[in-house]
């Protein structure tokens, strides 16, 4: 028995030096054996914490790069979607400025024919622009920029480039406008100046300073045969040396003598239409001379065909004798 429980013990001798005792520790076996096995385990145990632990950290900071990588990489696309806008906003800058100067031209165009228009009206004394509304502004003796407020809101980029396109668009429309003026302005000039030519040249100015009649259109009694005779024109009474007018504008076709007419004029006016002013004592145009509406072009006399001073004033439409009352009445 004793010896049985002699071999579940170990017996350690501690010698210190010469002067002390020996000293005797008896281990059990199993403890002997435990004891480093606890070791090994504890150890084994603080091995696998720390490969843990470090695997996490591992993985963290793999998560940070990863994390930070992308916001790398997102800010690179922000900085190149930014410098790719600022090179659109250049280009459109640039586009801007071209369709800026082709508007300057054509607007310089259309100013050129607005003045052309306006010297027309001013020439022909025709209103045919509309009255201008009164429009309030600031005094000059007050400083604008210092009267002016509101929320301040920030423009992102994108937001200009649609303003940008938004003002391209408006330069388009404004262009095709004025593409639209440029091309109708000097029709519609010319259909004015075509206009006014009939309306100045339509005989509708009473020839005369005296506005009294001696004899209608139409048949009457000849005053030299007193037979029945068909009258061409009227007969208006003044004095000799009087003076004539054109009734309307147009061009000198005769200017000469008849045994029947006496000195006479003929003018050519449009549609078709002459006026011929007869029995003149005096004339101041020749054939192929251009005449305005009321112009002297003679004096009234009683030359020709005639019982005393007057004119005989006679309309013609297409070579057919009208009566001209209903254009100068």
């Amino acid at each position: 028995m004793k010896s049985a429980k002699s071999k579940q013990h170990l017996t350690l001798l501690v010698l210190r030096d010469a002067q002390h005792a020996v000293k005797q520790i008896q281990i059990s076996k199993p403890l002997l054996i435990a004891v480093p096995t606890v070791a090994i385990l504890c150890l084994s145990g603080l091995i696998v914490s720390m490969q843990v632990h470090s695997s996490q950290v591992i993985t963290k900071m793999e998560k940070e790069i990863t994390s930070q990588t992308i916001a790398n990489m997102q800010m690179e696309l922000t900085v190149n979607n930014r410098e790719e806008a600022i090179l659109r906003l250049k280009n459109e800058i640039v586009n801007l400025s071209s369709e800026a100067d082709d508007m300057k031209s054509k607007m310089t165009r259309v100013s050129e024919l607005e003045k052309e228009l306006q010297k027309f009206i001013k020439k022909h004394d025709i209103s045919m622009l509309p009255q201008s509304t009164e429009t309030r502004t600031v005094p000059l003796s007050l400083d604008a920029s210092k009267h002016v407020g509101g929320e301040y809101i920030a423009i992102h980029h994108s937001e200009i480039l649609d303003l940008s396109q938004e003002t391209k668009d408006d330069f388009e429309q404004m262009r095709k406008l004025l593409d639209t003026m440029e091309h109708h302005i000097p029709d519609t000039l010319e259909k004015a100046q075509e206009t006014q030519k009939i309306i100045s040249g339509t005989p509708n100015a009473w020839p005369t300073v005296s506005k009294v009649l001696t004899s209608s259109f139409g048949y009457r009694s000849d005053p030299f045969t007193g037979k029945a005779a068909f009258h061409a024109g009227i007969d208006i009474v003044g004095q000799t040396g009087d003076p004539i007018y054109a009734a309307g504008a147009g061009q000198v076709l005769s200017a000469e003598q008849s045994g029947a007419r006496g000195l006479y004029i003929v003018i050519q006016h449009p549609e078709g239409l002459q006026t011929s002013y007869m029995h003149m004592s005096n004339m101041n145009v020749s054939p192929g001379d251009q005449v305005s509406k009321g112009d002297v072009i003679g004096e009234m006399g009683s030359t020709g065909r005639s019982t005393g001073s007057h004119l005989h004033f006679q309309v013609m439409k297409h070579d057919k004798v009208i009566n001209p009352l209903p254009y100068i009445d």
